[in-house]
């Protein structure tokens, strides 16, 4: 396996730390527009080689793959990049994954109502030509969406009879201070990418549990309740929030329903609010004393870098994922199934924070078991087509167990 990496920041840096301590592979081109930065992830590891790439240009990924015999691309760029490197990989005849699916589209008179396209549908709509070339596009395999995803094949497979919801549910106790101990606004991933599936519109699914059903859309920060997550988090207000769970779960496992909710709380919800009132949130270039700039891009560079806020972040990150419905018995059963990590631990045994730690451990994971063959397949596809338990068990051997909590 030769691995081309595409993205070098928080999460891609992340993997090659991860990574670096398995030996599934043969080599990893660790690339990314600022050189710097694919450099500094690449001198790990001496299997790692450093290279230039430009995410926006899928001639830029294809010349890559051919110059480094890449057999399988790992896309860790902003998900506006999805499509050139989707096809770049494609074009160059190599496999390819990903931790976020391509973008969406509100629908133009009824945005909160009804879908307009939904986010992986240009990947989806090339299924056939993926498949009939032998070729695996695994999207969504982070861990939200990913680890979610795997947990409602678990549930299918080896907990429920019959599921009415597969809700997937993400919070967090984490806060970020200053030099003098003040906490500040300090995203822990990446702030444009958080724009974009905050202030779209939420898809829902809804079902008979038969597979029968579709998409409809709701107002951003709809539905709000209290969650309790496990291990010391507490109780965390939670929102819609658009995610590819939802477009995911649905296509493999059957349920009446599939939504998303993110523990964001009411600082963040009202600094969203005043960035799409300002219009800060747009990716459209406006000009500015000569310059063309989009606003998103200039309130994500203001931000400090997610990467960097590790040493000055203190808490717990929760993703996971409750189930409702029948268990194996026929009788009702709510179960959660969860995934903790601490950020304090992830800097000490790894020097990333636990956010991008959380997201870039599952890929990794995932690669591993192709490389094995424990996992196989062609077409796009999403974790829900795969086997549930090899991957829960090498994450477990990863040193990162989950757990189940009954509710």
């Amino acid at each position: 396996m030769r691995i081309l990496l595409v993205g070098a920041g928080g999460v891609g840096s992340a993997f090659a730390a991860f990574a670096a301590r398995r030996d599934f592979f043969e080599t990893i081109v660790v690339a990314d527009y600022d050189e710097a930065k694919a450099r500094t992830a690449a001198a790990i590891d001496e299997r790692y080689v450093e290279a230039r790439v430009d995410a926006s240009d899928a001639a830029s990924v294809t010349a890559l793959c051919h110059e480094h015999r890449i057999t399988h691309v790992m896309n860790a760029v902003d998900p506006v990049f999805d499509m050139p490197v989707f096809e770049g990989a494609f074009a160059a005849g190599a496999d390819y994954l990903d931790m976020a699916m391509s973008l969406s589209k509100p629908h133009p008179e009824s945005p909160y109502e009804q879908c307009g396209v939904k986010l992986g549908d240009e990947q989806f709509a090339v299924a056939a030509d993926w498949e009939s070339a032998g070729r695996l596009a695994l999207v969504g395999i982070g861990v939200e969406p990913g680890l979610s995803d795997v947990f409602a094949r678990y549930a299918s497979d080896h907990l429920f009879s019959e599921i009415d919801e597969l809700g997937t549910r993400d919070g967090a106790n984490l806060v970020v201070t200053d030099d003098d101990g003040n906490e500040v606004f300090a995203p822990s991933f990446s702030m444009w990418t958080t724009i974009e599936e905050c202030l779209n519109p939420p898809v829902i699914w809804a079902g008979d549990g038969t597979g029968a059903g579709d998409w409809h859309t709701t107002a951003p920060f709809s539905e709000p309740e209290v969650f309790d997550f496990p291990e010391g988090i507490g109780p965390v207000e939670c929102v819609n929030v658009e995610h590819e769970e939802v477009l995911l779960m649905p296509r493999w496992i059957d349920c009446k329903r599939a939504t998303f909710k993110y523990g964001l709380g009411d600082e963040f919800i009202t600094i969203l609010k005043v960035l799409h009132t300002l219009g800060l949130d747009s990716t459209e270039k406006v000009r500015v004393k000569g310059v063309e700039v989009s606003p998103r891009d200039v309130v994500a560079a203001v931000l400090p870098d997610p990467a960097g806020v590790g040493p000055r972040m203190k808490g717990k990150t929760c993703a996971g994922l409750w189930v409702t419905g029948k268990g194996k018995d026929g009788q009702p059963r709510s179960t959660y199934l969860y995934h903790v990590v601490d950020n304090e631990w992830t800097m000490q045994e790894y020097g990333h924070q636990c956010v991008v730690w959380q997201t870039a451990i599952n890929p990794v994971v995932a690669l591993e078991l192709l490389a094995t063959g424990v996992w196989s397949g062609a077409g796009v596809l999403g974790p829900e087509a795969f086997d549930a338990v090899p991957f829960l068990d090498l994450l477990t051997a990863y040193g990162s167990p989950w757990g189940i909590k009954e509710l």
